[in-house]
């Protein structure tokens, strides 16, 4: 009798990323989870302790992709923070489940603002702006969060089937928000 696979904790994370992927966060539940990966619930059981462990797991591996698409030609780019926006936006497109899942789930629950901004991932973006517009690293994470709040509207309206996406709209608000705050961080000093 041929033995069956073994389903590893990564087979269960990428199957239930991919369930989240195509059918959204509220189809993520052990049996479908184990009917994606055609097995029983045991294994799944086997590697983590509750779904909400499998969930957890599953948000972490998506934030690590999101992360991954957000820097995508930001070395390229004559304005990193801009391409950082409209890196946001296009994920919201391209991944409106995943976007959903990440931003518009509990996850978030207890945080604030200034938590985002001073997150270590946004560490070194927000340096660079500091060092490429010859502000303060205050008055970088203020423009930070400027363009944050407008790419994040921007990205909820697309991933909720509210907006047709509009690539030149898009950054010509995006680079007046940013340009905008900058100003407004100048005249603040």
């Amino acid at each position: 009798m041929a033995r069956t696979a073994r389903v590893t904790r990564d087979d269960i994370v990428s199957a239930a990323v991919e369930l989240v992927r195509t059918k959204g966060h509220d189809a993520l539940n052990v049996r479908a989870l184990a009917a994606a990966l055609g097995c029983s619930t045991q294994p799944i059981l086997y590697h983590f302790s509750s779904m909400d462990e499998v969930r957890a797991a599953t948000y972490q591996a998506v934030d690590e992709r999101h992360t991954a698409f957000l820097m995508t030609g930001l070395a390229d780019a004559p304005e990193p923070l801009l391409q950082l926006g409209l890196n946001y936006v296009l994920f919201a497109r391209e991944e409106p489940r995943l976007f959903r899942f990440l931003f518009q789930t509990d996850a978030f629950g207890g945080q604030d603002l200034g938590s985002l901004v001073t997150a270590p991932q946004t560490a070194g973006l927000v340096s660079l702006v500091a060092r490429s517009s010859g502000v303060d690293e205050g008055q970088a994470q203020r423009v930070f969060l400027s363009i944050f709040i407008t790419a994040h509207g921007y990205a909820s309206l697309l991933a909720n089937n509210a907006l047709a996406f509009d690539k030149e709209q898009i950054t010509h608000v995006l680079t007046a928000a940013y340009y905008g705050a900058l100003q407004a961080e100048g005249d603040a000093s």
